[in-house]
């Protein structure tokens, strides 16, 4: 339960960064309230999650998980460059997450 309500707020929280891109500086009103409500939601399943999830291992896979995402959307749909570099620097955060989890982050 704790990890599906971690994936929910990894979804929100994704949802709610790409919302904001679209939100043009908080002067479009739906995609601003997008933002709102998917922040409001992701923190809401974070805490919940938090409930049996240890606080180290769900930030950091909420963290870089959502980094993750968001940085491959802005590739894939948004027209960012996907550079050996900013690939290698999101396969690192990946590394990083599971490195926590692998060391004891539980």
């Amino acid at each position: 339960m704790g990890y599906g309500l971690l994936a929910a707020a990894i979804a929100a929280e994704v949802a709610a960064t790409t919302a904001m891109k679209y939100s043009e500086g908080f002067t479009r009103l739906w995609p601003s309230l997008m933002t709102g409500v998917g922040y409001v939601l992701a923190f809401a399943f974070l805490s919940q999650a938090l409930r049996t999830i240890a606080v180290g291992t769900a930030y950091a896979i909420w963290a870089g998980a959502g980094t993750a995402i968001v940085a491959a959307i802005g590739m894939v749909f948004l027209g960012e460059s996907a550079s050996v570099l900013k690939l290698a620097g999101v396969a690192l955060v990946i590394v990083g997450v599971i490195v926590l989890n692998l060391g004891g982050a539980h």
